[in-house]
């Protein structure tokens, strides 16, 4: 088993693979809040992210949210030792409030969820799917955005 510091320091490598691979994380300022084994935070600053209003911009909102569940499922992954290819299957946005500051993504797996039969499905059939809840809090620490998404992680080779 790996140490809060290991898993913070994979949780590290792998932001900085995503602003190194995906142009637009990197254009976002995509930045790593914080991580444990159940909820992986990102941050984003609220200029590079702009609408023409002066607040958050929606693409950039549900941007943050696709990345930060797939980067859940790919240090979840990682840790275990599989090398995946992960992918959003699908998803549902909600905007429920405006940003006017610099805004910060939870992921978790929703409650009646677990890796266990994430990971025996992998073992089994070589791919799997598991859902990840996304949220941004607002000013009142209410969501502003959600976003619920199921993601396919299939074996390479």
């Amino acid at each position: 088993m790996t140490t809060t510091d290991d898993a913070t320091t994979q949780a590290q490598q792998l932001i900085r693979f995503i602003r190194d691979e995906i142009p637009l994380a990197h254009t976002m300022d995509l930045q790593l809040a914080g991580y444990d084994d159940d909820t992986l935070s990102l941050l984003a600053p609220l200029a590079p992210n702009v609408n023409d209003k002066g607040c958050a911009f929606g693409g950039s909102l549900v941007s943050l949210m696709t990345l930060n569940g797939w980067a859940l499922v790919e240090l979840a992954l990682r840790r275990r030792g599989h090398d995946c290819d992960v992918f959003v299957a699908e998803s549902s946005v909600r905007y429920l409030a405006p940003l006017w500051r610099d805004f910060r993504s939870e992921a978790r797996l929703p409650a009646d969820t677990d890796w266990t039969a994430f990971f025996s499905t992998l073992a089994a059939r070589g791919r799997a799917r598991i859902s990840v809840d996304c949220m941004i809090p607002g000013d009142d620490g209410k969501p502003a955005a959600t976003l619920s998404a199921r993601f396919v992680a299939k074996r390479r080779g």
